[in-house]
């Protein structure tokens, strides 16, 4: 499978650009996935649902299906999180797995960089990050500088980047 990583600083952008990527790629007929990676606590299960109660009771997984979709529940319950290859390998194959976060793995990367920027560029100090997309202009990198609002040439470049698609200028 295919991986390309979505990073940057808290509300640098990143949701919003994956967002807008998923649907662009996927329109071009592609399969896509998306891991995001969260830094806080979250649950996707409500208080007084069976599945909530399922796993308040100590179930280490919870499946949840319907005919519509389904979900599985994992609970740590104080084991170490899982690495980011464990967590590919539950994916079904797709043509591409879109990485929100893990800025820190070694994995191909787009730095999303918001007209409110002011951390210090994770490019600078990060060679698995390929292109920085950004709102307003930014100088001195050495790697491409891509509009965040120009989802389609951004799109185009994760997909030449993972050999989906031949480079149309090069003919490669």
């Amino acid at each position: 499978m295919n991986i390309y990583g979505i990073v940057g600083w808290k509300n640098s952008g990143k949701t919003t650009l994956v967002e807008r990527l998923v649907a662009e790629i996927t329109g071009r007929g592609f399969t896509v996935s998306t891991i995001k990676h969260a830094h806080h606590t979250f649950d996707i299960d409500h208080e007084g649902k069976d599945s909530h109660r399922h796993r308040s009771a100590g179930a280490g997984e919870v499946l949840l299906v319907s005919r519509n979709r389904w979900a599985l529940m994992h609970e740590n319950r104080g084991t170490p999180e899982p690495p980011l290859s464990a967590l590919l390998d539950k994916l079904a194959p797709v043509d591409l797995v879109l990485i929100e976060g893990y800025k820190r793995d070694d994995h191909p990367k787009i730095e999303a960089r918001n007209v409110h920027g002011t951390q210090d560029m994770l490019a600078l100090g990060d060679p698995t990050i390929r292109a920085v997309a950004a709102g307003v202009p930014v100088e001195g990198l050495a790697i491409p500088v891509l509009d965040i609002n120009n989802i389609e040439k951004i799109a185009d470049f994760i997909l030449q980047e993972v050999n989906l698609v031949q480079n149309t200028e090069t003919g490669e």
